[in-house]
């Protein structure tokens, strides 16, 4: 844990990527094995413990300290780790503190009864730091920043690979990765993936606005609608398929229903969708289904899943990527047509000349699940990440609404000592419904700003929750709405966010209820 907890702490306040690189790259490179291979799988997800829960902390810091006096504590700091890590008393002696990888194998061997002492024993031997980022690797909740996608670039900087190539190995791998360590230093061959049905790094879009068609030729792009779903990645290499979210995350085990109507020896990239005979439905309907462990034969039934597609990236063992966009279209859409696919459909093409005939067409559209439109230009090959010039996303504008501030609770991580979860309210006549919460969309200025306006204007607390004076106006911005019998508002947003806040505006003039209900029969 010696180089592990300081690598957490470096990174949990580094603000910029680039020296979150250098940071990762330094640990591989120095870091010994297993260690390095087991901090690589605490990144990216890789690990969990059966027993080890932030339950089984809780009874530890309140064995060791006032129960009290930690509630408050935690109350105050927000955060598990911080809190156990500050308040925990330790004792003195001369025990060298564990390695990463004797806490995880430790961790996988030791049984439920046993974890309690064995977790005490080790928060004794550590400073404040180090149990800090015990607690972190315990629990698996390491919010510093860093995502599966930045480890894996950081990886790809200790050898000639692009990250890409790093995720396209990665499904071959065991933990700790002293195979991959020998590949990207030189000393072993590149690992075989064959047969495992990798995922392939998506190609992404840019965010486009009107003004910015200016500079681009109808003529050279393709247009598609933006569907609101989650992009995935189903691969079927021989026996074996999988499905993938966008950033690489196995969905298999979840979505069974698409797995089983899945194609053999073909991947294919889409958007995965809540449809039903053929009509799209809500985001709200897809989160029923989405990061679930289990899903159930009611579940099932009443949210079924479908893929809308949108390219081809492999048929059999022929790499489709280098062709133009235009050709592998035609590929899909002659893959399609070869036999009936349940489950499955095309997203359809826009036809168009102009952007301003583009742009009628995506006011006038009134589908439900549909976001905006995607522009690809013809002769774009499937590369990974974001490439200048090539995909384009071209959203239909959020909707706002001016609500009031009702309540407010710390953030996590870096935000923890920041009141940055904002509840917000709509009037129904002369009394503030909650109607939705947002905890971005602001500058760091406006946090400060908002914070301190929070702690002047406190009127009552509920726990970590402090509801404020009404007083502030906060412009909020969202993509969509449904009904939600689980808000007192009857209503859900979809992607709420800070769009702007209303100093100027009172508060008495913020919106009625009746102005969602407004946009939600427009949707209808």
């Amino acid at each position: 844990m010696k180089r592990f907890a300081p690598l957490l702490d470096q990174l949990f306040y580094q603000p910029q990527r680039n020296a979150k690189l250098r940071l990762l790259a330094t640990y591989f490179a120095s870091a010994p094995d297993p260690d390095r291979g087991y901090a690589l799988a605490a990144l990216t997800g890789e690990l969990s413990f059966r027993h080890a829960k932030s339950g089984v902390l809780r009874k530890l810091a309140a064995e060791r300290t006032d129960p009290v006096l930690f509630d408050l504590s935690h109350d105050y700091v927000g955060d598990l780790a911080e809190t156990v890590a500050l308040i925990w008393p330790g004792k003195t002696g001369d025990q060298a503190p564990p390695t990463l990888g004797a806490v995880v194998e430790t961790l996988h061997g030791t049984s439920k009864a046993m974890l309690p002492a064995v977790m005490a024993d080790w928060l004794d031997r550590l400073d404040a730091v180090g149990r800090w980022a015990l607690i972190k690797l315990i629990t698996g909740n390491l919010r510093i920043g860093v995502s599966s996608r930045l480890a894996k670039t950081a990886l790809a900087g200790m050898g000639p690979v692009a990250p890409a190539e790093v995720e396209e190995v990665w499904h071959a791998l065991e933990m700790p990765y002293g195979e991959l360590f020998a590949w990207l230093e030189g000393k072993g061959p590149r690992p075989d993936a064959r047969g495992r049905a990798a995922f392939r790094s998506p190609m992404l879009a840019h965010s486009l606005d009107v003004a910015d068609l200016t500079a681009l030729d109808p003529a050279a792009f393709v247009a598609e609608w933006k569907w609101d779903g989650a992009r995935v990645q189903i691969v079927g290499e021989g026996a074996k398929i999988r499905l993938y979210s966008r950033s690489g995350d196995e969905m298999t085990a979840t979505f069974p229903d698409v797995v089983d109507a899945a194609p053999a020896d073909v991947t294919l990239d889409g958007e995965l969708l809540v449809m039903r005979k053929g009509e799209v439905g809500t985001f709200a309907d897809l989160q029923k289904r989405l990061n679930r462990k289990t899903v159930s034969a009611e579940m099932l039934k009443e949210s079924p899943v479908g893929v809308r597609l949108y390219d081809i990236l492999f048929e059999g063992a022929e790499d489709l990527r280098p062709l133009p966009f235009v050709v592998r279209r035609a590929r899909l859409e002659a893959w399609y047509a070869a036999k009936p696919r349940p489950g499955f459909d095309l997203s359809p093409l826009i036809p168009f000349r102009t952007w301003e005939e583009l742009g009628e067409k995506q006011k006038a559209i009134s589908a439900v699940g549909v976001e905006g439109v995607m522009l690809k230009r013809a002769d774009s090959v499937y590369v990974a990440g974001r490439p200048a010039g090539r995909w384009y996303k071209w959203k239909i504008k959020p909707k706002l609404v001016d609500a009031v501030l009702m309540y407010a609770q710390r953030g996590h991580g870096k935000r923890s000592s920041y009141y940055s979860d904002y509840t917000f309210g709509l009037w129904r006549g002369e009394e503030l419904v909650p109607v939705g919460k947002a905890y971005f969309g602001f500058t760091d200025a406006e946090l400060l700003e908002l914070d301190r306006w929070i702690r002047d204007h406190t009127v009552d607390r509920f726990g970590p929750v402090r509801e404020v004076e009404r007083g502030v106006v906060l412009e909020v911005a969202f993509e969509g709405l449904q009904r939600s019998s689980r808000h007192r508002s009857g209503l859900a947003m979809r992607f709420p966010r800070i769009n702007r806040i209303r100093w100027d505006k009172p508060y008495k003039e913020a919106d009625q209820l009746t102005t969602l209900e407004r946009l939600l029969l427009t949707e209808s």
